[in-house]
């Protein structure tokens, strides 16, 4: 199984790098690089990839949680 790394990119887009298959709601594959970015603000006009358009309109810092200590 390949590699497969979504980067949640603060105040931007979702990176997405790796061997994937993008579908859209028809299963049709749209046509992708190793590395594309996808739209989380719905600000695009290249929807579902990002455009840029939410530099300076969309803020969203995202972290994921720690891991609980083990005892």
């Amino acid at each position: 199984m390949a590699n497969v790394q979504i980067k949640v990119n603060d105040n931007g887009s979702l990176r997405v790098t790796g061997d994937v298959e993008l579908l859209d709601g028809e299963g049709k594959p749209f046509v992708t690089k190793q590395t594309f970015s996808l739209c989380r603000c719905g600000l695009s006009n290249n929807k579902p990839f990002c455009d840029g358009s939410h530099k300076g309109r969309f803020q969203s810092v995202v972290r994921a949680p720690s891991p609980e200590p083990t005892e």
